[in-house]
Order: structure tokens, then sequence, then C-alpha cells
């Protein structure tokens, strides 16, 4: 079968469904996109990998990295490898300079993993013949809209800072601890920056 490459071009809402994300893969050569609909969870695991953000607490890609450790195993690529029914299923393939092991896994934790050891993400022809989208002119404005929202969230957490400048400390660990709670680790991670700053 024939694979292709991808890469994520944005992780945004989902507009057909409440509390869900869209993460867009598009052919690395191509101009096809493959949308996957994720959780907030998910997406928030995606959003961390990519920023490069330190969750205050291990993920289950923490386990995973300590397990292909262990024994020695390099994540060599994540595939996108089926699609029954509308749900996508994907494939992380370890290699260990012997043997070669493929672990089956949701799309969206085998990319977070994919990441996390800097794992290049493919699917098949087939796949993207059925699911993928072809873009016209709109659809790419829509990609570029992403890309742009992208990057002005790069530019947010100075912005952010700003803001959290003007706080008093019980009122920053008060944020702090509500973060932690919601799982807002992007947020987390600025507040702790301010913390640190003023210690």
């Amino acid at each position: 079968m024939n694979k292709i490459k991808l890469e994520i071009l944005g992780l945004s809402s989902s507009q057909s469904q409440s509390g869900s994300f869209a993460l867009v893969l598009g052919e690395s050569e191509g101009s096809r996109r493959l949308p996957i609909i994720i959780g907030m969870f998910e997406a928030q695991a995606i959003a961390i990998e990519i920023e490069k953000i330190i969750p205050n607490r291990p993920m289950t890609h923490d386990l995973f990295k300590s397990f292909a450790h262990g024994f020695d195993y390099k994540v060599e690529e994540i595939v996108i490898s089926d699609l029954k029914e509308g749900v996508f299923f994907a494939k992380i393939v370890c290699n260990n300079g012997s043997k070669t092991i493929e672990i089956d896994a949701r799309p969206s934790d085998a990319i977070a993993i994919g990441l996390r050891f800097d794992a290049p993400i493919y699917t098949f022809e087939s796949i993207l013949a059925e699911a993928g989208i072809v873009l016209t002119d709109e659809s790419e404005d829509d990609i570029a809209e992403i890309r742009n929202e992208i990057k002005s969230s790069e530019k947010k957490p100075k912005e952010k800072g700003d803001d959290l400048k003007n706080l008093s400390i019980d009122k920053l660990n008060e944020l702090l601890n509500d973060a932690i709670e919601k799982e807002d680790y992007e947020k987390a991670a600025k507040i702790r920056d301010e913390l640190s700053r003023r210690n």
C-alpha cells in the first residue's frame, strides 16, 4: 500500500461537535487534508506537545516514553492505519534494532506520542481517498487562518503575562490551583512563570 506522509496543520474547536476539537493533518506534498475529531483531553495532550509545555504531573505519554526507553525501543513512525464507519485507527511503530512492534492506539494518542518522540506521521492512499478533503481556494484560506491562530497564540503568553503582573501572589496561587484543576496546562505554565519571576 502507498504510504503518504502527513504534517499537523492545526488544532481548533470543532464546529460540528460541541466540546470536540478538529486535528487537521495534511499531505506534506499535496492538497488533501485529513480532519480528525478528538476530545478536549486529547486536544490538550497534543497542544502540550506542540507548544512544548511541561505539565505539572505525568501523563500517559510519559508512561509510554518510560516503557520505550526501558526496553530500548525507538518510535519510528505513527501510521493512521484504518478508517471504519467514520472512526480512525492508528499504530505506533517502534523498533529496538532487532524487533519491530506495532501498538494499536487512537490517532490522538499516537500523534501526541509521535510529537514527543519527533516521529513522522503517515497514512495510506486509500484512507486519504475516502476521508481526505481536497483544498479549494476557500479551504486554503481556512488553513491559513488556523496557522495564524497558532502563531498568534504563541505570542499570547507575553500579553497575558502583562495582565498577571498586576495580581497579588495570593490571587496568582488561586488562579494556578484553578488552572491545574481544569487541566489548563498552558495557563498554569504562565502563572508559574510569573510566580517564579517574583521569587
